[in-house]
């Protein structure tokens, strides 16, 4: 967690310049180590938990769809996306997250989608509040999909609600099919998995069928895709799940909108 690994120590004042600071004295009572990073990680978490709201408020009141990404680097996330993006038919927006440089937002922006990026530094998630400002610079539609592409990391980012939709953890099945299991926090918040690279199935050591059961086996209503992003298979379910949640949330909130009236 992000106590342990330091980063919830890092000033993201550098990663966006309207970031809030917030004092908290902790060491009036010395009750260990321990104990103050636990008052600490409370703290990040419960402040960020007031962001995610936030955002959740925006996104339903803008009918927007949010979906965070999260995976391991390498896992083909950014392919996967850029894919998606050229064949999905509803307006789309993407954050871009990552430690150093923007170039996966550049790999994004030549689909013809507009990206924000937000580099962290030494921080191995995104948060709410990040997620927030970020939309202030984004072109956001009615009825479309705002994809949050997470840094690669299975740990940090599973504690940190984004106020996102859905969260989508995307696998690869060249890091082994007992993901589920190693890193079941980030498979337990996740809505969907998407195994991805299916077309190097014949060349290693992957089973489809226990990764699934790991992975039910940690959330039993998960959703699985099973795609290769480079190759186009699987990609036709995978977009037409994305469509029918897009259309059906635009649905619910309008009937919510009628009947508030």
């Amino acid at each position: 967690m992000c106590t342990t690994c330091g980063c919830g120590n890092v000033d993201h004042s550098h990663a966006h310049e309207h970031h809030h600071h917030h004092d908290h004295d902790h060491h009036h009572h010395d009750h260990g180590l321990s104990h103050r990073m636990l008052h600490l990680e409370q703290d990040i978490l419960g402040e960020n938990a007031k962001y995610a709201q936030q955002n959740r408020d925006f996104f339903a009141a803008h009918n927007i769809v949010a979906l965070n990404l999260v995976s391991s680097p390498g896992s083909g996330k950014t392919t996967l996306l850029e894919s998606t993006l050229q064949h999905l038919d509803v307006p789309t927006a993407v954050i871009e997250g990552d430690q150093q440089t923007d170039l996966d937002a550049q790999r994004i922006r030549a689909t013809g989608t507009q990206a924000y990026q937000i580099n962290t530094g030494k921080v191995c998630h995104l948060d709410a509040h990040q997620i927030g400002h970020a939309c202030e610079h984004l072109p956001l539609h009615q009825g479309g999909v705002l994809f949050i592409e997470n840094i690669g990391n299975l740990v940090c980012p599973a504690l940190f609600d984004l106020g996102e939709h859905k969260r989508i953890v995307i696998l690869s099945v060249t890091e082994g099919d007992d993901k589920p299991l190693k890193y079941p926090e980030m498979f337990h918040g996740a809505d969907i998995m998407v195994i991805n690279k299916i077309d190097l199935l014949p060349y290693v050591n992957f089973n489809v069928e226990k990764c699934i059961e790991y992975a039910k086996r940690i959330r039993h209503d998960i959703q699985v895709f099973q795609v290769s992003a480079t190759m186009g298979q699987g990609m036709e379910p995978w977009l037409g799940f994305l469509t029918t949640l897009t259309l059906t949330l635009s649905r619910q909130r309008e009937r919510e909108s009628k009947s508030a009236l």
